[in-house]
């Protein structure tokens, strides 16, 4: 039975979970706004203009959030949820809640009403904050089945100033009401930002849902402390930097990046538009530090692939060169070794006639950490970046952990796994094989499902579900989840997410499920990249007219047929594909068959396309 013990870069310097005396996340925050006062703390783009907001502002905010909560009766312990893009707004009340004393729970604009029905009443939601007219209409259509529910506050009240609901506040309604508040009790505002433990629970993060209803996970301030103390660690980033905001703030990752990451590190965070705008806003705001998941990382790619198809044979040729130089440099920055002299000056020069620009094409020349994590990648991906001369670095965690667990180091790394373990994080094998974890991060466990903590949380030791290896190193390395391992008809296992991850490494390929489970054989569903497949059909004269159209198309097939021949070579027969069929219909987030990180539910695509998939075994018989 392998086992690490805080590998990785060292011990952290300071209690993990007491920052700067600090032992709650209200308490550091004040801390924060006190001590960096006019320091731009983050930014939002409106009418086309950057705003920003100084942390002084944040904090101001934030307690008239909290007072306003507290005018309205909300008592320490009490829940908020929170329906919005990200926006300043979100972190309001996410952080004006905590220094109520409450708990915060994050729901997915994605979700319908009968989604949030059932998130707001497990989680005995009291007040529930929408961002516009959509969002509260699903939260009035819930809300006779969520007897908690007290109040509900809108930030944009466009379109709703002649609603009379006695349930239904303005925003700003609510910020008046804390600032007469403060002037009528100013002994409050302390007294509630105080009043938090550091066990006592902080925010609710529910399971995107794969296997069954979404598990709220109980985090607690202690576990977000200690958190945020080990991602600075980690990352180094600092008051300089610059994020940009896009995932949603339900998710653990992006909660750690854009909210409390930035209250340890100082950090300054940029609102994206929306989701079709980060590539525009990556370019302007031009980001120090960027968190994604691999499907942004594929798009990225995927756009200066196909740029570099329409580009001149003498573009095409440079390019070529330049990655070439680029990737003998990646090889040494992998092995941890020193480039020789010659080989330094000749990417000097590839990086700045060619990679730089390349860079700034992504917005990403001046980002010095590059982070990927919440799905698995292909390591060939995360060696393009390298060639460009980005440190991009694989992550692992889980919401049960608070998000980090492992993650490869500047010159510490090896491509294929997930690194080693972070500081302060211990990390180990079942004897089947099962990725445990061990450190102040493990949750307090599921809200109202004693029963499934149990089975978790076993003597310390959190079950992550994944299973893995480590080597003699203390590389971990993540094969597959245990209930998603493939045993054939011939009873060998195969991990499909390996093979997966190469099929989305080509342009046209945004996601796909291999199945094979007691089959003969493996076959796939692919979901086809639309853009870059639309492209592709234009600039070959492939005629469609509508989306299931272009995936019917017998070059279109053929395209994917090829791209999933070049994968096959990879791997060994028992483990190559021989059927494929493509999902005809555009899928979204709001899809059943997509989490809010945009991942396919496997088991959900398994059932719901059994007779696409039982057609690929009747052609075989």
């Amino acid at each position: 039975m392998s086992r690490l013990e805080g590998a990785g870069t060292g011990a952290v310097t300071y209690p993990p979970t007491v920052i700067d005396g600090c032992d709650t996340v209200p308490k550091l925050f004040h801390q924060r706004v006190v001590r960096l006062g006019d320091k731009i703390a983050m930014r939002e783009k409106k009418f086309g203009i950057w705003r920003s907001i100084t942390w002084r502002e944040y904090g101001e905010h934030v307690k008239h959030v909290s007072l306003g909560l507290v005018s309205l009766g909300f008592a320490p312990g009490d829940v908020t949820s929170v329906m919005s893009e990200n926006n300043p707004e979100w972190l309001y009340c996410d952080l004006g809640t905590l220094c109520a004393g409450g708990v915060t729970n994050g729901v997915y604009t994605t979700d319908s009403a009968k989604q949030v029905a059932y998130l707001c009443r497990d989680s005995g939601t009291r007040y529930f904050f929408a961002e516009n007219e959509e969002f509260l209409d699903k939260i009035l259509e819930a809300r006779d089945q969520i007897p908690s529910l007290e109040k509900i506050i809108v930030f944009d009240m466009e379109g709703l100033r002649d609603l009379d609901d006695p349930m239904v506040i303005s925003f700003d309604d609510l910020l008046e009401r804390g600032r007469a508040y403060a002037a009528d009790h100013p002994e409050v505002w302390e007294q509630r930002r105080d009043v938090a433990r550091p066990d006592d629970l902080a925010i609710l993060i529910y399971t995107s849902g794969t296997t069954g209803p979404p598990k709220g996970a109980m985090i607690s301030h202690r576990n977000l402390l200690f958190q945020m103390a080990a991602l600075t660690e980690i990352i180094e980033f600092g008051e300089t930097d610059q994020q940009l905001s896009f995932l949603p703030l339900c998710h653990i990752a992006e909660r750690n990046f854009t909210i409390f990451g930035p209250i340890y590190a100082c950090s300054t965070v940029n609102f994206a538009e929306d989701l079709d705008t980060v590539p525009e806003n990556v370019r302007e705001v031009q980001p120090t530090v960027f968190f994604a998941v691999p499907r942004i990382w594929e798009k990225f790619y995927s756009s200066i692939t196909l740029r570099m198809h329409d580009a001149t044979a003498f573009g095409r040729w440079a390019y070529r060169v330049a990655i070439g130089i680029g990737q003998e440099m990646a090889a040494h920055r992998i092995d941890g070794t020193r480039p020789p002299a010659l080989l330094r000056a000749r990417f000097w020069l590839a990086d700045q006639l060619v990679l730089r620009n390349v860079k700034r094409m992504l917005g990403l020349d001046r980002t010095h950490y590059l982070g990927t994590g919440a799905a698995p990648i292909s390591p060939d991906l995360i060696r393009w970046y390298l060639s460009l001369g980005l440190d991009m670095y694989e992550v692992y965690g889980q919401t049960e952990n608070t998000g980090l667990a492992t993650t490869n180091f500047a010159g510490n790394m090896k491509l294929g796994t997930v690194g080693k373990a972070a500081p302060g994080t211990e990390v180990r094998l079942s004897p089947e094989g099962e990725i445990l974890l061990r450190g102040p991060h493990v949750f307090l466990g599921y809200l109202n499902q004693p029963e499934k903590t149990a089975e978790t949380v076993v003597d310390g030791w959190l079950h992550t579900g994944d299973v893995g290896a480590i080597d003699n190193e203390g590389y971990v390395k993540i094969t597959d989840r245990m209930k998603d391992i493939i045993i054939t008809a011939g009873g060998k296992n195969i991990t499909p997410s390996e093979i997966e991850n190469q099929l989305k490494f080509s342009p046209y390929v945004s996601d796909a499920v291999v199945i094979g489970d007691k089959r003969k054989f493996l076959s796939c569903l692919v979901m086809i990249d639309q853009e870059n497949v639309e492209k592709y059909a234009q600039d070959n004269d492939i005629p469609f007219t509508n989306f299931a159209s272009l995936c019917n198309a017998p070059a279109v097939i053929e395209l994917i047929g090829q791209e999933i021949e070049r994968v096959n070579g990879n791997f060994a027969q028992v483990e190559k594909i021989k059927k494929f069929r493509l999902i005809e219909q555009q899928l979204t987030a709001e899809d059943d068959e997509l989490t809010p990180t945009m991942k396919l539910k496997r088991k959900f695509v398994n059932e719901k396309y059994r007779e696409l998939i039982e057609s690929m075994y009747r052609e075989a018989a």
